[in-house]
């Protein structure tokens, strides 16, 4: 069984193939980061995942028998609970239907050490400041389309008002020629009434 068929063994009852897959990734990936960081990850009647030094040895290649020297390194290691070795071994048997008979877990049965709290600290600690972050954008967003707005409007009223002062202007000078032209039409009244007068001078001389 490889990793897909077990997320299909276990699909019906987590609810649906996505939700199987995200339970045993999130479990596999606890496990894994508990023992990389020390830590001994222990299930009770399932068995327990631990971390083990191997020192520098000396072994030999099976294929020419030559000695070589094997550095000093960490390897993982399962050790089966006893549920789960009678189950195997055939003293207890597997039931039929249903969930296998293995001892339910008490408090405290899945050990996780300082590393494992440390990771899921640092886990939320980024989760939270990316949410941060996500409103602190969102907020600077919505503040830089308000001075847009708000200096589209500005500009919208500057540009209104000096059409209505041209507009002014231009009605001004179109009224201040005609006022002149009047003006100037003043002088050639006075003009005959001059000659009026001329003439009424003229006609008593007589």
């Amino acid at each position: 069984m490889n990793k897909a068929q077990l997320v299909e063994a276990i699909a019906d009852k987590m609810g649906g193939r996505q939700q199987a897959a995200d339970a045993v990734d999130a479990v596999l990936d606890a496990i894994v980061r508990a023992v990389v960081g020390g830590d001994r990850v222990s299930v009770t009647g399932f068995g327990s995942f631990e971390k083990v030094d191997r020192p520098a040895r000396y072994a030999r290649n099976p294929q020419t028998g030559e000695r070589v020297r094997v550095k000093k390194t960490s390897v993982p290691r399962f050790r089966a609970g006893q549920g789960f070795k009678d189950l195997v071994s055939g003293t207890k048997k597997l039931p039929r239907g249903g969930e296998v008979s293995v001892k339910k877990a008490p408090k405290g049965s899945l050990q996780m050490g300082a590393a494992a709290k440390k990771a899921a600290a640092k886990k939320a600690t980024a989760k939270k400041a990316a949410a941060k972050k996500t409103t602190a954008k969102k907020t600077t967003a919505k503040k830089t389309a308000a001075k847009k707005t708000t200096a589209k409007k500005t500009t919208a009223k500057k540009t209104a008002a000096k059409k209505t002062t041209a507009k002014k202007t231009a009605a001004a000078k179109k009224t201040a020629p005609a006022k002149k032209a009047t003006a100037k039409k003043a002088p050639a009244k006075k003009a005959s009434a001059r000659k009026t007068s001329a003439k009424k001078a003229t006609a008593r001389k007589k």
